[in-house]
């Protein structure tokens, strides 16, 4: 691993939230002052790739990055907030009603968080 594959590794991994490139630059440029953000984009698809982290999409919003354990997300459908979240793992059950197996799956319960639920009810 390079010295900024390494770096943004930690990152993600050791953030407990849902960060984007950006925030990951941001976070790398304080200590490798003179790096860009196609490094940045570069090695985060690359650790990906490797299955290293976690890519979480949602519509209409920047890809966030995660460690790679296994775990659902909650996503507020106003703010777009992620929350991880651990729900009864369905790779049995999948693979029955499929008849195969697969590669993977991602679960993603879209709600509206506690914050935003409270603006709602003023």
């Amino acid at each position: 691993m390079t010295k900024y594959e390494s770096e943004i590794y930690h990152i993600i991994t050791s953030s407990t939230e849902h960060l984007t490139v950006e925030q990951i630059y941001a976070e790398i440029k304080k200590k490798y002052q003179k790096i860009v953000i196609a490094t940045v984009y570069n090695n985060v698809n690359k650790l990906w790739k490797a299955g290293l982290i976690h890519k979480v999409s949602v519509e209409n919003m920047p890809d966030r990055y995660d460690r790679a354990v296994k775990h659902d997300h909650l996503v507020c459908r106003r703010c777009g907030g992620l929350v991880d979240i651990s729900f009864e793992d369905l790779t049995v059950s999948l693979r029955k009603q499929l008849g195969e197996d697969f590669f993977s799956y991602e679960l993603k319960v879209f709600y509206l968080c506690p914050d935003c639920r409270k603006r709602e009810e003023v």
